[in-house]
């Protein structure tokens, strides 16, 4: 589907894949792990069949927790499809700044991905971005919807949703839902949705990150996008943030 997307404006577009997980495409499921290179050769030749293209911009290595002593023998893979043409820059979605060293000292190392929101994340990963001058590509930049205000006290989430055992009464996200009230005030300043205020934030926060929230509608894309009209939040404003949470 993305292939077909891309049709004539594939030049004008920024392909970031990644590859770890094993994935069955009948079933589209991905039911283990795997960093061999061989697989990861095999993973990336998939990728380009799928998306009919000859490259990918960024393509990173998937697995966060990976064995650091094995960590040279994915970067050796990912560095021979950079040569061969097949992969252009190359990156690590993983929140520990040690993992994330070893690709950062690649010259075709150009970005780091990892968990980050206005409710935490690993500022030694963002620091090491920062001095390397490396993307910081952030998943989970809205909490898996948390962020959005989109959930209450009494919601629920369906058996087939991956978050269907958060407990917003009492768990963890009821504390998220408190935090979240604390500077909702903040974070929808200056005509800002709560998600557009989630996103302004991160980029007061660096400049280095690049935040990939998620959307399941046409019109959460929009609102996502229309977070780029409003801009980072101020520096006032984040240092009040930081005062009301802590």
């Amino acid at each position: 589907m993305i292939a077909a997307a891309l049709g004539e404006v594939r030049d004008e577009i920024v392909i970031a894949s990644k590859a770890g997980y094993t994935y069955v495409e009948e079933t589209r499921e991905a039911p283990g792990e795997n960093g061999d290179p061989e697989y990861i050769r095999w993973a990336c030749e998939e990728s380009l069949r799928r998306l009919n293209t000859d490259r990918i911009d960024l393509y990173q290595f998937h697995l966060g927790g990976y064995d650091v002593a094995k960590a040279d023998d994915v970067l050796a893979v990912f560095e021979e499809l950079v040569a061969a043409g097949k992969v252009r820059a190359i990156g690590w979605s993983t929140d520990d700044p040690e993992r994330a060293a070893v690709f950062a000292r690649s010259p075709h190392c150009k970005a780091i991905q990892q968990h980050f929101n206005v409710f935490g994340g690993n500022a030694d990963v963002l620091a090491l971005c920062e001095e390397r001058g490396l993307a910081s590509i952030v998943r989970g930049p809205l909490g898996m919807g948390l962020l959005t205000g989109k959930f209450a006290a009494d919601s629920t989430l369906p058996a087939d949703d991956v978050r269907h055992g958060w407990d917003f009464r009492t768990g963890d996200q009821a504390e998220s839902l408190r935090r979240l009230d604390a500077i909702r005030d903040v974070l929808t300043s200056d005509g800002r949705t709560l998600a557009q205020g989630a996103l302004g934030w991160l980029w007061g926060r660096s400049e280095s990150f690049v935040p990939i929230p998620g959307f399941k509608t046409v019109a959460q894309v929009e609102e996502n996008a229309g977070a780029l009209r409003h801009g980072p939040l101020a520096p006032a404003q984040l240092k009040q943030i930081v005062d009301i949470l802590q």
